[in-house]
């Protein structure tokens, strides 16, 4: 058994195909059919389900995939570590974030943080808040920038920013007269939602329920700008972090604050608790918590 054959055989878990773990890893199927062959004979065992369309795991493959993941962590985290010492303040971020926090919240410390560490290159990527916690699990990026609720038994956390989620109506709904308004009172309404990759969605669902009714879901969007169309054209009305109003270049939508139950919408700098984590990234939390807004 060697690091190369656990490697290839984790690509192909991870893409449940020999065809696009072979484009991922610049290797020939062949080439990677061999060496997990080789590895099935060696633990006289077979990992992958070969019989569909789409590979799966087996049981044991399972178990191996989880130790394999262990021990590739483990060789790279000795790199990173030799690396550290040879090329102090150099190195990558691998860094996830939302696309609406990299409006609101990070270009001024991304500038910061260049202009005192210009040796550090950052390599960014957007995905949705569950989508970043899955990466930042998996040890695909090193820190995500997400919103709660986390799961603070896995991550460490560090707060960024607060503050409220306000109702967004157009402007001849009966509530545009209102300064704020009960969640409650939204009961027979028609909803506009992200979907279910975004927590936004599940914390808007979950406030709902608590405050005695199941959302009426009119439409659901990945994205904001289409959200407020839809609200400005009475599809439907929303519930988003406030800051994210003044995207909306409409001037039929218009913003009410939730009296109750009040609801924040908490953004966090995470990453996973006993990864290793070069000075690079230390570096960029140190400074985070020192300029966060």
């Amino acid at each position: 058994m060697d690091l190369q054959q656990l490697k290839y055989f984790v690509e192909v878990a991870r893409q449940k195909s020999f065809t696009k773990a072979s484009h991922i890893l610049l290797v020939s199927q062949p080439s990677i059919s061999k060496l997990i062959k080789n590895l099935e004979d060696e633990l006289k065992v077979t990992l992958l389900d070969r019989s569909e369309r789409k590979i799966e795991l087996t049981d044991v493959g399972r178990i191996v995939y989880e130790q394999a993941l262990k021990i590739i962590q483990s060789v790279e985290d000795v790199y990173s570590s030799v690396d550290e010492l040879v090329h102090m303040e150099k190195g990558t971020i691998h860094m996830g974030l939302m696309p609406s926090i990299g409006v609101l919240l990070f270009p001024k410390i991304l500038a910061g943080f260049k202009s005192k560490y210009p040796q550090i290159d950052i390599d960014m990527v957007q995905y949705s808040a569950k989508q970043l916690t899955r990466k930042v699990k998996q040890g695909e990026i090193d820190l995500g920038v997400t919103v709660m609720p986390v799961d603070t038994e896995l991550f460490e956390i560090i707060p960024l920013l607060s503050e409220e989620l306000v109702v967004i109506v157009d402007n001849e709904h009966w509530l545009v007269e209102k300064e704020s308004v009960h969640l409650a009172e939204l009961k027979h309404e028609s909803f506009i939602l992200l979907t279910e990759d975004y927590v936004l969605h599940d914390v808007v669902k979950r406030a709902c329920v608590q405050s005695g009714f199941e959302p009426k879901i009119a439409f659901k969007s990945s994205l904001w700008d289409i959200m407020g169309e839809m609200v400005a054209t009475q599809v439907g009305i929303s519930i988003i972090p406030r800051s994210m109003v003044s995207r909306f270049n409409n001037e039929n939508v218009h913003a009410i604050s939730i009296s109750y139950p009040s609801i924040d919408w908490e953004v966090v700098l995470i990453y996973k608790k006993n990864k290793y984590l070069s000075f690079a990234a230390r570096a960029f939390i140190k400074y985070v918590q020192a300029n966060k807004p």
